[in-house]
């Protein structure tokens, strides 16, 4: 059991058990020794669910990643493929059988289609003359898999380029069935609420979509009713397009620079190893690992529990008196003077020197932020890296509606020195968003200074990202004001989405975790809890899409009733992707004494503004 997943109100270990047997039930399939052949990208997300040992107890022997020509040798019986339904991945699937077939002894393959079983997939292997040579071709529903014990995602890097620019609804149908299976392992949810935009060329809305499907499919489900006592009081489904701003924004808690800076995949990252060199004396430096260090991050560990989802600012002092405390609990070995003392003490170690080891590899992380944010001069005041600050600065007069409808000297700057693309095409989105578009001529100069092959002898970006600039248009993120209308303003005010007084040591608000902005999508979400989106009438109307309620009706006898000062449970599903500062923010309000409601994440993507905008890039042609 993964107990991080069970210390919340909805215990997700269920659903991790569930998931984990439908895999060893496919492993039964296939008897006798084993090798698994992995697409890549799969390893990460299926690592949450099942490790290695278990793997193993299935008669697993041998994994490789999955790569064209032979594969290396392995003296099993079965070669199993886990895949996902990609084209391209079948003529590398179909390189390797045949390779096998002519090596010999036969071999029995199986392939396992993550998340669904496709049919173009199968006929590309019946081209390649390979798709008989499968004993097995399955599906294995990897939709939602746990993260944290309030954290689920589907990690589909390409759900909002796929619904928004390509019309997709593939990721939408995984969403309905990962809420479905929610449903059946949790109880019905009473209550969904949504709120989001269109799809073109589609009438249809995301949050829609995918609510109509889950009814439909519990419509079509032909077993028992549910009969489970339900844990959601609600359902929220969000479309990322009502809220394009809060991604593109610098996360500033610990967890969202650690992913701005570093990237936090499949809940590990990787990290430079100087920090975390053994120091020894005389060494001068000489042989430092070269290798990344690589940590798990999730509530498992007690320490990152506690400062994940602070803002950076206050995660010095955190670790600081940790220190202090982990230090006086070591002394207490020369205060042993019984052997009932000692004996006390020493069964003790192994949890001090963990939390020491805890210590050094988040003090080590804090420096390597540090060097990249900030540099600390006085007491509670930071004096930033100069870039860092000017970006920040920029970022922070955008979200607090100051300069927004014309040319900012610093994007010049930053197109003339050429800085990453991603990060120049960032605050560009950032600003027309805040602006609800940007004028014509403002808009026309960015993509001339974007697109034009050279400028005053500095070689920019170039023509071949029109592409991508159409990308981010058709997804809403850089567009020309319409009206002359900026909507801004009312929803900023209306939402309360800028504070000027932000108190980052003791927040009082969910806007701490951009050190000023509020998210979004976050605030729609405490409205909702109280006192209830029928006080925002006016700004969810100006807000993109329409929003909706249903009720599923309930068996009787499973209607809540709810004891005096419980706290209703709400799942809420970010359909596009969200943020690791989001994710602060709603547990933030999960751990207000007075705040009414605790929340679930689930997510079609954990994400943040540079892959977001990576995702919807077009390689140069």
């Amino acid at each position: 059991m993964a107990a991080h997943l069970s210390y919340g109100r909805v215990n997700l270990n269920v659903l991790r058990e569930a998931v984990r047997r439908e895999l060893r039930e496919f492993l039964d399939k296939c008897a006798g020794s084993k090798a698994i052949v992995w697409d890549e990208y799969l390893t990460g997300p299926f690592g949450l669910i099942a490790q290695y040992s278990l793997l193993k107890e299935h008669e697993v022997e041998k994994m490789f990643t999955l790569k064209g020509s032979r594969l290396p040798a392995a003296d099993v019986k079965n070669i199993i493929f886990f895949v996902r339904p990609r084209l391209e991945l079948m003529d590398i699937i179909a390189e390797n059988v045949l390779s096998e077939d002519r090596r010999g002894p036969a071999r029995d393959f199986h392939i396992l289609f993550v998340p669904r079983r496709s049919l173009l997939c199968e006929q590309r292997l019946k081209d390649l003359g390979v798709l008989g040579s499968f004993i097995h071709r399955e599906e294995y529903s990897l939709d939602l898999i746990p993260f944290d014990g309030d954290l689920l995602s589907m990690e589909s890097e390409g759900a909002f380029k796929e619904c928004y620019l390509e019309s997709d609804q593939t990721s939408l149908y995984h969403a309905a069935k990962g809420l479905m299976t929610l449903q059946a392992l949790y109880g019905t949810i009473p209550q969904i609420f949504g709120k989001g935009e269109t799809v073109p060329p589609d009438p249809m809305f995301c949050f829609q979509q995918v609510a109509n499907m889950m009814i439909r499919m519990k419509r079509e489900f032909t077993g028992s009713q549910n009969s489970i006592f339900p844990v959601f009081d609600n359902l929220l489904l969000l479309d990322r397009n009502v809220d394009l701003l809060t991604p593109l924004a610098t996360q500033l808690t610990y967890e969202g620079l650690i992913d701005e800076i570093y990237g936090i995949q499949n809940s590990y990252v990787k990290l430079p190893p100087e920090k975390f060199a053994p120091k020894k004396q005389g060494d001068g430096g000489k042989d430092l690992p070269t290798e990344a260090k690589k940590l798990q991050l999730n509530s498992a560990e007690e320490l990152y529990a506690e400062i994940r989802d602070k803002n950076f600012n206050a995660v010095g002092s955190v670790l600081s008196k940790k220190a202090k405390v982990i230090s006086a609990a070591f002394e207490e070995r020369h205060n042993a003077k019984t052997v009932g003392e000692i004996k006390q003490f020493v069964s003790q170690l192994p949890h001090m020197q963990a939390a020491r080891g805890s210590l050094a590899n988040h003090t080590s992380i804090a420096e390597l932020i540090k060097d990249v944010t900030s540099d600390y001069k006085f007491a509670n005041s930071i004096l930033a890296s100069e870039d860092f600050f000017d970006k920040l600065t920029v970022e922070q007069e955008f979200m607090s509606g100051i300069d927004t409808d014309k040319v900012n000297s610093y994007i010049e700057d930053c197109i003339a020195q050429k800085h990453p693309l991603i990060k120049v095409l960032r605050l560009v989105c950032l600003q027309s968003v805040c602006n609800s578009g940007l004028k014509q001529k403002v808009l026309d100069y960015y993509k001339r200074e974007i697109l034009q092959a050279k400028r005053l002898l500095l070689q920019t970006y170039g023509y071949e990202h029109i592409l991508t600039l159409h990308n981010l248009e058709k997804a809403g993120l850089l567009k020309p004001q319409t009206g002359g209308r900026n909507n801004y303003p009312t929803i900023r005010k209306t939402l309360r989405l800028w504070m000027d007084d932000v108190n980052e040591q003791n927040p009082t608000d969910i806007s701490y975790v951009y050190s000023g902005y509020a998210p979004l999508s976050v605030r729609l979400a405490q409205l909702l809890s109280r006192p209830g989106w029928r006080s925002i009438e006016e700004v969810l109307r100006i807000l993109p899409g329409p929003h909706f309620e249903e009720r599923q009706p309930l068996p009787t006898g499973l209607q809540k009733k709810r004891q005096p000062g419980e706290n209703r449970v709400t799942l809420i599903f970010f359909l596009g992707g969200v943020t690791f500062a989001e994710i602060a923010a709603l547990r933030f309000l999960s751990q207000l004494e007075d705040g009414g409601t605790e929340y679930v994440i689930a997510t079609t993507k954990l994400m943040n503004g540079a892959s977001w905008i990576e995702s919807l890039m077009e390689k140069p042609f």
